[in-house]
């Protein structure tokens, strides 16, 4: 259980690995902590059977040591394929900078600077494409337009089953 002084409510937590955290308001009893469990087990349990299905497939250790261990093998890999779609688009963009997020995937600045989870280069393939190549597109529309999205189509077609492949499976950032 962890309290923190940010929040205005319960929020509740699973991870892959099947640990629960219980995130509290400060001033909240652990006894209310323990009845908003009980009301949520039901949740809890179709969440852990969710996890089931991907047998860790694709959840990842969230640490320094993974990540200095990644980074300069996930800047190779997206660079090399940014390099590979932007032959197709010719964009111009600043840098690429390879982070450690805890819940983005990818960004681009206002500026043109192009930012990835170095966790995109353990992913599978085709997913790691539309995600390089979604951050790519917002260099020339910086919203979800649809023009926006016809970019995205261009060389990544299926784009719509990859994004629901990746909000269903919800892989974790964590």
């Amino acid at each position: 259980m962890r309290t923190s002084r940010r929040a205005k409510r319960m929020r509740l937590s699973i991870y892959c690995d099947g640990n629960l955290v219980a995130t509290r308001p400060q001033g909240l009893s652990e006894n209310s902590v323990e009845r908003f469990i009980i009301q949520k087990a039901n949740w809890i349990l179709s969440k852990l059977e969710h996890f089931k299905k991907f047998k860790g497939n694709f959840f990842f250790r969230n640490n320094k040591a993974e990540y200095l261990k990644h980074k300069e093998e996930a800047r190779k890999f997206i660079g090399n394929r940014i390099e590979h779609f932007n032959n197709f688009y010719n964009f111009q963009f600043n840098r690429i900078n390879i982070r450690n997020q805890k819940t983005r995937w990818g960004s681009c600045s206002k500026k043109g600077n192009l930012n990835f989870n170095y966790k995109v280069a353990l992913l599978p393939a085709r997913i790691a494409d539309y995600i390089i190549v979604h951050e790519l597109c917002h260099l020339k529309e910086f919203n979800h337009s649809k023009e926006f999205w016809d970019l995205v189509s261009r060389t990544a077609p299926d784009h719509r089953d990859i994004r629901k492949e990746l909000r269903n499976s919800r892989l974790n950032l964590h």
